[in-house]
């Protein structure tokens, strides 16, 4: 397999990791400004099912390729099922039963490892020695950040239970990205995910909520947010990310959404950063240079 190195890269491209991070850590800054005003079914079936509808019409205004073939778009909405169904699915659900932010963090965190240990069977990729001590180091520091606002009881099973479907839907989900879907057309492909995803989500939330919305500004600024910011424009870059890059090395950029995540909260927030958390984040960016210097 072969990967772009620096060198041929477009500036932009160089910027796409830094990019993605940033975006794809105010995932759960969206999600507390948007979910105490819908249930987290019904949030998502609206964002995706609006992000689906704009980025069909951009296809066929763009006249993008769509798959060839009813097998080549199954695999295609199979892989959003889990990236943006499963996982996001279970992150939500995750918070909305009380499983504290940081810890719902930590676990999807594991993910890089899973990513690495995975990659070789299933795409033949090779995880060298530094990059696996770089992993441990990213994953090391992330409990660090979290360290503080770690609290789990008996009540945050169920929430646990959710955080842990998020895991495997992200990390399966981008295994099954790389090896299928990494030749798609991100506008069509994307638009077929999200399609199929609002789908399965409009049979689930009716059977399981009451999809009762208040259409707060604080709703519709996390409903436009989330849906175009991350699901646009994150989500491309992820899926760019993943097509020129091993699925290690992509991973590992994860490790970094909680300590931006924690920034950001402060930034907007003032949520209170400790000297533990700063070292996490120094412990988590040594871990992530090392996977990619690897």
């Amino acid at each position: 397999m072969t990967t772009t190195t620096t060198q041929d890269n477009p500036g932009w491209v160089r910027l796409a990791p830094a990019l993605f991070v940033l975006l794809w850590s105010t995932g759960f800054i969206g999600a507390k400004y948007g979910l105490p005003y819908a249930e987290p079914l019904t949030f998502l079936l609206w964002r995706l099912g609006l992000v689906s509808l704009i980025l069909a019409l951009v296809a066929l205004a763009t006249r993008a390729p769509w798959p060839q073939d009813w097998r080549a778009a199954g695999r295609i909405a199979l892989a959003g099922l889990l990236v943006h169904g499963v996982y996001l699915s279970g992150v939500f659900l995750a918070i909305a039963h009380g499983l504290p932010a940081g810890v719902t963090a930590l676990v999807v965190g594991i993910q890089p490892l899973l990513i690495a240990a995975l990659s070789g069977p299933l795409l033949g990729e090779r995880v060298t020695g530094r990059q696996w001590v770089g992993l441990l180091l990213g994953l090391a520091g992330v409990g660090l950040v979290v360290r503080e606002k770690f609290s789990i009881d008996a009540d945050h099973l169920v929430g646990m239970g959710y955080a842990a479907m998020a895991l495997i839907g992200i990390t399966f989900g981008t295994l099954y990205q790389k090896r299928h879907g990494a030749a798609m057309d991100l506008r069509s492909g994307t638009a077929i995910q999200y399609a199929a995803t609002a789908l399965a989500l409009a049979v689930l939330a009716p059977l399981c909520e009451t999809m009762t919305i208040q259409w707060t500004g604080e709703f519709i600024f996390a409903l436009l947010w989330l849906g175009f910011v991350l699901s646009v424009g994150a989500i491309f870059l992820l899926f760019g990310l993943i097509r020129r890059g091993a699925a290690a090395r992509v991973a590992s950029l994860f490790y970094l959404t909680p300590p931006v995540t924690a920034l950001v909260a402060w930034a907007m927030f003032d949520e209170r950063l400790g000297l533990v958390a700063l070292a996490g984040m120094a412990v988590a960016v040594v871990g992530v240079a090392l996977v990619n210097r690897g």
